[in-house]
Order: C-alpha cells, then sequence, then structure tokens
C-alpha cells in the first residue's frame, strides 16, 4: 500500500489511518517501513512456503510476500541512489537503528544489514548508531573498512553526507532537527520507519524521504 501511494501521490498515513479505523484490523500492525526482520516472523514465513512446495503446493501469497519484504529492504537505498543521481562513491551515511526493531540487539534479517551491504558495494561507507546492537555489529562485521561504529546518534552525524534511520527506537522520535541539519553535509533524511511528519522537516529547511508518503518527495520527478 505505501508503494501504491507513491505511486498515486497520495500519503500513507492517511490511508493508514482509514485502514486502522475499521475495528476488525486496528492499528497495531500497520505501520508502513523498509522491510520486517528477526528470528521468527521470516522464518515462519519461509518455512511454510517450502512445507507448502515439498507438498506439490504453490503457496504463491507467501512466496509474493517474502519477495516484496525483501525488496521492501532495498528502498532506502532506492531513495539514496535516486537523490545522488546513481552516484554513492565517496559518500557517507549515517544510520540511526541496526537491530530489526526496537528493545533488542537482534539483527538477524534486519533491514539495516542489507542497506549498509549495498552502500558499501555501490562506494559508500556509513557511521552508524544504535541503542542496544553494536555489540552486535561489531561481532557480525568486525573491521569492514566501511563501517564506523560511533557512541551516540549525534557523532554519526558529524561528517556524513545524510542521515538514513532503519530502526523505531524512542530516542530517535524527537531529535534536534537543527542539529541534524548543521551536521550533515546536506540536510537530508532518509527515513524507513516514517518517525517525522513531512511539514516539520520542511519548516527546518530539511528535505525527507519516507515510505509511501507521496510522489512529491522525488524531487525532479
Amino acid at each position: 500500500m505505501a508503494n501504491l501511494a507513491e505511486v498515486f501521490g497520495a500519503d500513507i498515513e492517511n490511508v493508514r489511518r482509514g485502514i486502522g479505523s475499521d475495528p476488525r484490523i486496528g492499528y497495531q500492525f500497520i505501520y508502513p517501513g523498509c522491510g520486517y526482520g528477526g528470528s521468527c516472523f521470516p522464518k515462519d514465513v519461509q518455512a511454510l512456503a517450502r512445507s507448502a512446495s515439498a507438498a506439490g503446493y504453490t503457496a504463491r501469497v507467501l512466496e509474493a510476500v517474502e519477495a516484496v519484504n525483501y525488496s521492501q529492504k532495498e528502498k532506502l537505498l532506492e531513495y539514496i541512489y535516486r537523490h545522488f543521481s546513481g552516484d554513492l562513491k565517496g559518500k557517507t551515511v549515517a544510520l540511526w537503528g541496526l537491530s530489526f526493531k526496537p528493545n533488542t540487539d537482534d539483527m538477524r534479517e534486519a533491514s539495516s544489514r542489507v542497506l549498509m551491504e549495498k552502500l558499501w558495494a555501490a562506494g559508500a561507507s556509513v557511521k552508524a548508531y544504535d541503542p542496544e546492537a553494536m555489540e552486535e555489529t561489531q561481532r557480525i562485521f568486525g573491521d569492514q573498512p566501511g563501517l564506523t561504529l560511533c557512541g551516540t546518534k549525534e557523532q554519526a552525524l558529524k561528517g556524513a553526507d545524510v542521515l538514513a534511520i532503519c530502526t523505531e527506537w524512542k530516542e530517535f522520535r524527537s531529535p534536534d532537527f537543527e542539529a541534524i541539519a548543521a551536521n550533515l553535509k546536506e540536510p537530508v533524511v532518509f527515513d524507513g520507519r516514517n518517525l517525522y511528519e513531512p511539514e516539520m522537516l520542511e519548516r527546518h529547511g530539511m528535505i525527507y524521504y519516507a515510505i509511501g508518503r507521496g510522489r512529491n518527495q522525488f524531487h525532479g520527478v
């Protein structure tokens, strides 16, 4: 639905509020973003699809869920590529959020891993911060030359070209936007969890890319 909202120039937050107002659905699990991860949901979807295939049945909905979820993990990279006209060599991305969800250090199937690996492949580097997953990131990636782990979210901003957000930690929800704009080389935020209202960042003179917030976020499109 968020991808359709971008195509039609709609705001997924308005769509989400409309869908969630149906008491049979509710709001709890209908937040668009840059894909789900963790150890349970991805594994269960994959296992059920494989079990169906082994029994001679093609579980097309399950296979589509898996394919679309992986595609969503590339959404921020798509936005970043578009913003920089396809050339990421020498760019530095500040990354807030490494775990697959808040309140854990679990990085299994995390969207941040896909983003970082593809940024490195494109010649970019990453300055990353997460409240809990720093040691886990170090364990997974070791001495990856394109990765700098930072002690605070503010430290991650310094010297970076732009900011990307992969995890909706509470401490990311009310940042100092003026400090973000002042520390980045470009006042640009790529928000994979739709933490902010576009109008708020516009008031601070920032460019804001979020999931399904309308085509007007794509400058020059």
